[in-house]
């Protein structure tokens, strides 16, 4: 399971020009899963972007001191099965990433266990399967990729 986190002050998913989702602070989260992912790399890539520390503490000027939790600020995730892509010259090949009906049940499973590990509120997603168009505002900008499998 990979994950892309964007250190973000604000972020929204648009399909076909209605407004999905959107968040102010905290991080969108690109979410790629790929066909040998289990409820390990659920647990791994949940705990390590609820614990991962992107922010600064507000009464100092100490940079990576505090994770989203303690900031209490938002997470958009957005399903995105290109992540778990290789190339075959210069075609991309997507035989990695899970089949897009179990890969449905995976991502839910994991929107639920960060939902409940964090808040419910706090978590939004774009829509599964759909051509989206995902509009950050970077911050920092601040870029972090976790791949479930390099790491464990």
């Amino acid at each position: 399971m990979k994950a892309i986190i964007q250190r973000v002050a604000k972020a929204s998913v648009t399909v076909s020009d209605e407004l999905i989702s959107s968040i102010q602070n905290g991080f969108c989260v690109l979410v790629g899963i790929s066909r040998e992912d289990t409820e390990k790399d659920i647990d791994y890539i949940v705990r390590k972007l609820l614990s991962i520390r992107l922010f600064e503490c507000q009464d100092s000027d100490k940079k990576w001191t505090k994770n989203i939790v303690e900031k209490d600020f938002e997470i958009l995730c957005v399903s995105q099965f290109t992540l778990q892509s290789t190339l075959k010259g210069t075609k991309p090949d997507f035989h990695q990433a899970m089949g897009a009906e179990q890969s449905k049940d995976f991502y839910d499973k994991f929107l639920q266990k960060l939902r409940k590990d964090f808040k419910e509120d706090k978590i939004k997603d774009g829509k599964f399967g759909a051509m989206m168009q995902v509009h950050i505002q970077n911050d920092g900008p601040v870029t972090i990729i976790l791949d479930s499998k390099k790491e464990q």
